[in-house]
């Protein structure tokens, strides 16, 4: 990570006012985190997947709370956190105090509340404007009478790509010129195939990510949902944004750009430190998977161009909620409200990047105005910032993350030879079926 212990400690410092009040609010709201340190030492584990960029912040709250422990549990890919937590849930055991959410796991998790604890009776329902509207409600029963989470980011998109490897390879590397150069994604195919004629590395990751990214843009784009209806039923087949998204990903891997990389994988971290590839879909939490997998080394040879190819979109975010199998709710409650306040979503987005859901952080000048120097000093704030505000969500359906996971994988299997496209698409459809029984 960029920033080093030392100017962690000082954005700390620069912090500790403004947390200091909202934790103050915090503990009254969440009954008693600090009669509990008093009376002897207890343990409260965050559970998280890839980088929230929680350092910093959970290092203040123990600081404002000697009696706390804070322990961060992290797990790198959803794909094994997801799983896991649904598991511990069902067991009603082995569960974080604050566990991460993740968007595509909402509605599963909103079908099975009782599971949580209701964060309104410990005083969340004072803070409702610290959240866009969308994002409380979709943590929120119909009937607005419990409250699941508190909204994390969210991950409007951007693109990364490696400015060093484009110019040597004749390629422009202004932020502008790249967006310019691939406004749709046959002009990203084309320009990957110009790439890959003069340099050793692929063009793109993978063909899953680009899925992924297509299927929230058109699904933002054309209804509003992608493989699941609002009503709850599986449209894979029926909805056309999916055959598309899917059609242009093979687009991708037939032209030979990809370096068929599974995400967030061993092989995918050492092709980010090898220089494998050259260009992944960046949501804004994906700036700090990249500089976390890539390395030091490679500060300042990354960066973020604004336009993705087909417009843009929102991919990703998640909640922090409360396991009701928590043996310290109120204490978890408390510590779930400060890392979502308006300072914790600043504090994590200068940290990781992720991409508040506070208005109020999402207008600071701390926000807006923020530089990343590991990807080239590149505006982060203002280009992830500025549309923030307009963003809306996809629907996603109870099963999205394996109904999702079975598509990518016959995206891998023609990436592989295994299938051909047609073959691949009808096991696509048929395992997604499977999934959603």
């Amino acid at each position: 990570m960029m920033a080093t212990i030392g100017r962690r400690r000082a954005r700390t410092i620069a912090l500790a006012a403004g947390l200091a009040g909202v934790l103050a609010a915090v503990t009254a709201c969440g009954g008693g985190a600090g009669e509990e340190g008093e009376s002897g030492e207890i343990t409260l584990v965050v559970e998280t997947f890839g980088n929230f960029g929680y350092d910093a912040l959970i290092q203040q709250y123990m600081e404002e709370n000697p009696g706390i422990t804070v322990e961060e549990r992290n797990t790198q890919r959803l794909e094994d956190y997801g799983p896991q937590l649904l598991q511990n849930l069902a067991a009603g055991s082995g569960a974080g105090d604050v566990v991460a959410i993740e968007e595509g796991q909402i509605e599963q998790i909103m079908a099975a509340n009782e599971q949580f604890v209701n964060l309104l009776d410990h005083g969340a329902g004072e803070l409702q404007g610290n959240f866009l509207s969308w994002k409380w409600e979709r943590a929120l029963t119909q009937e607005g009478d419990y409250l699941v989470g508190l909204g994390t980011d969210m991950g409007g998109l951007a693109m990364c790509y490696r400015a060093d490897l484009f110019e040597a390879a004749g390629l422009p590397t202004d932020r502008e010129e790249v967006g310019e150069q691939w406004a749709t994604w046959d002009d990203f195919i084309a320009m990957g195939e110009e790439f890959v004629e003069n340099s050793d590395a692929a063009f793109v990751d993978n063909t899953t990510i680009p899925y992924s990214t297509i299927v929230n843009q058109l699904g933002g784009q054309q209804g509003g949902y992608t493989h699941f209806d609002p009503s709850g039923e599986l449209v894979v087949e029926t909805n056309p944004v999916i055959r598309q998204a899917f059609d242009q990903a093979v687009a991708i891997g037939e032209a030979g750009i990809s370096a068929n990389l599974e995400e967030f994988t061993e092989d995918w971290t050492a092709g980010l430190q090898q220089s494998a590839f050259a260009v992944t879909t960046c949501p804004a939490w994906m700036l700090g998977q990249i500089q976390d997998g890539a390395g030091e080394d490679l500060a300042g040879s990354w960066d973020v161009a604004a336009t993705v190819p087909g417009g843009g979109g929102n991919w990703g975010g998640s909640w922090l909620g409360v396991p009701a199998q928590s043996e310290h709710p109120e204490e978890a409650a408390a510590l779930a409200q400060f890392l979502t306040s308006p300072e914790g979503h600043i504090s994590a987005f200068q940290e990781a990047n992720t991409l508040p859901t506070s208005p109020e952080a999402l207008q600071s000048p701390e926000v807006l105005e923020y530089t990343n120097e590991y990807f080239s000093d590149a505006p982060v704030g203002e280009i992830y910032g500025t549309t923030a505000l307009e963003l809306e969500p996809v629907y996603l359906g109870t099963l999205e993350v394996p109904v999702r996971t079975a598509i990518q994988n016959q995206l891998r299997a023609v990436e592989n030879g295994d299938l051909t496209p047609d073959e691949a698409w009808e096991q696509a459809v048929a395992e997604a079926e499977a999934e959603a029984r």
